[in-house]
């Protein structure tokens, strides 16, 4: 009985250490709210100016209730004793900053862009720290790191000289194991059921494998991208797949370019190229090279029209009566305009229906 009215005075102590902590933590929780903005405002921009693309960046100042908590745990060393004997001073992620990416590859990046913007104190693997003692969780890097000396020695930022700010750098799947994890609680596993154990085990697998193959899709799309712009350049389109960004390089090259399309453009015209039963690059070109594009655009519409519509005017001629035929757009509005086209384009003396698909509609690779 009396180990555990010990235990109860000790727990109240540490309340009471906690209370006191928080009611000292609320007066300058603002200044912590606001130095996590300024953090996170340098890393956006810094992020933005270096063309790395990322989910989203996160800031905040602890809350009261997340800083009482820690300010009240018990010391490793001695239980009796709170592990903060001064948590203002001590607890370090009173401001806290949160960069998740889609890719590992962007974690190296980011890495690159604290150690240039920031005074790095301190950088930990927190996964790896998670499996030494002995519990679950998923990897994330956490830095803590503060303003350079440079950049605090100016006016607006002055304020903030010295002063830690706790930076998480994570992907989407890492942020989701955290997220749930943050509600299990488990503090090791030697207290968690087995059945519960193994689920651990076979998720924290499949999240690493996943991180691992979104990381290699990623790296054979621009290995892809890569390839289908030498060849775009080069002139060499067989074999090539129609794809937005190679649709692009390709019409630019034949028709030149032009600023105002968007990617929205390119990726409905793929859409319709695939539903024509186009299969490569190749057979796009095969199909508009008898055609000048400047003059089917004005005698179609009397004027010289974007690019992706000029390139359609060149596909409606070449096709012809197949261009109806596969067309998604059939309606009455859409066939008689298209009639009136190829009207002009015969009485302007050009050749209509030049090029067959062989493949049928939809059927694309």
């Amino acid at each position: 009985m009396s180990d555990l009215i010990e235990a109860v005075d000790h727990d109240d102590n540490r309340k009471r250490h906690a209370d006191k902590a928080v009611a000292e933590y609320l007066r300058i929780q603002p200044f912590y709210g606001d130095l996590a903005d300024v953090v996170s405002r340098i890393i956006r921009e810094s992020i933005a100016s270096r063309e790395i693309k990322i989910h989203s960046v996160q800031s905040r100042a602890k809350s009261a209730e997340s800083f009482s908590t820690k300010a009240a745990t018990p010391s490793d060393q001695n239980p009796e004793e709170p592990k903060y004997r001064n948590p203002l001073q001590e607890i370090t992620d009173l401001a806290g900053v949160r960069v998740i990416t889609h890719f590992l590859s962007t974690l190296v990046d980011i890495d690159a862009m604290l150690v240039d913007e920031f005074e790095i104190v301190e950088k930990s693997n927190k996964g790896t720290l998670l499996i030494q003692s002995d519990r679950f969780g998923y990897q994330s890097i956490h830095y803590l790191v503060r303003l350079r000396a440079a950049r605090a020695a100016l006016p607006e930022y002055h304020r903030y000289a010295g002063h830690i700010v706790e930076v998480q750098v994570r992907t989407i799947l890492q942020h989701a194991w955290a997220e749930i994890e943050h509600d299990i609680q488990y503090k090791s596993s030697t207290t968690i059921p087995t059945e519960i154990r193994r689920r651990f085990v076979a998720l924290a697998g499949m999240l690493e494998i996943g991180d691992r193959e979104f990381q290699a899709i990623d790296d054979a799309n621009r290995s892809l991208e890569s390839a289908a712009i030498t060849k775009v350049e080069a002139g060499t389109l067989s074999g090539v797949e129609i794809t937005p960004q190679a649709l692009k390089l390709f019409l630019n090259k034949k028709l030149g370019p032009d600023g105002r399309m968007s990617d929205w453009s390119y990726d409905w015209t793929v859409r319709l190229l695939k539903r024509l039963g186009f299969r490569d690059l190749s057979e796009v070109e095969k199909a508009i090279e008898p055609y000048d594009d400047h003059k089917l655009s004005m005698v179609v519409a009397g004027s010289r029209q974007g690019q992706v519509n000029r390139f359609e005017i060149m596909l409606e001629a070449a096709l012809g009566e197949q261009w109806v035929a596969r067309h998604p757009w059939q309606d009455e509005y859409w066939t008689d305009r298209h009639r009136t086209h190829i009207s002009k384009l015969e009485n302007a003396g050009v050749k209509i229906g030049t090029y067959k698909v062989e493949h049928p509609p939809g059927t694309a690779r």
